[in-house]
């Protein structure tokens, strides 16, 4: 792609030599190391948040609340800076503004982590006064609210190269396909639910075990 944007405009630049890994391996044994290994991190910090949350959002049975962990964790984590800057693949992001959308998308981060607290904190004030269906849709209300003013007041980027034109103002380059870059998006997003999803699944149906007496050895 770089090196039809290169022709376009009547640049002529040296390329570097062959990849140390072919897109083949990057595509196949890369991405499963990469998922694996993402898989494994956030398991962890999966553990980590349940701990903390084990008597402090209600009385859950032990399935609901890793089922809720896990979900929160997705909606924190991924879902909410999705919606504001929603995946790319490397070859349609722009380099020059890669450090202020990483802080940005840091940013909704801590916003949605802080958002989901004070909703939390609102749904079990309110329990107390009215019926628990009421307060969880008020705290949700909270939550949307919050994340909305911010997203709101937080600039976006258009980071999809868009079609080249001469000075005649015909098109040269057609830009980065719409239909690559919504496919991109689809599966970034489906791999993200199904990883929460094996997560919070897999942790509700082992700790709802419980564990087998054997008897003692003689």
């Amino acid at each position: 792609m770089q090196a039809a944007l290169d022709a376009a405009a009547g640049v002529h630049v040296h390329h570097e030599g062959a990849e140390l890994f072919s897109r083949f391996a990057q595509a196949n044994a890369g991405l499963a190391l990469g998922v694996i290994g993402f898989g494994i991190a956030m398991g962890a910090l999966f553990s980590v948040a349940y701990v903390v949350a084990i008597g402090r959002v209600g009385n859950l049975s032990p399935r609901a609340l890793a089922l809720s962990v896990a979900g929160g964790l997705f909606l924190v984590l991924y879902v909410v800076p999705f919606l504001k800057f929603p995946a790319n693949p490397p070859a349609a992001s722009a380099e020059g503004t890669i450090k202020e959308r990483t802080g940005y998308f840091v940013l909704m981060i801590l916003v949605a982590a802080i958002a989901l607290a004070a909703a939390l904190w609102v749904g079990r004030k309110l329990t107390a006064r009215m019926d628990t269906w009421s307060a969880t849709l008020l705290a949700a209300a909270v939550f949307v609210v919050l994340v909305g003013l911010v997203m709101a007041i937080t600039p976006g980027f258009v980071e999809a190269p868009q079609p080249l034109l001469d000075a005649d103002g015909k098109i040269v380059y057609p830009g980065f396909p719409a239909h690559d870059l919504y496919l991109f998006r689809l599966y970034s997003f489906t791999t993200q639910a199904i990883m929460w999803a094996t997560i919070g699944i897999g942790f509700a149906t082992v700790i709802s075990r419980k564990p087998v007496d054997t008897p003692a050895a003689v």
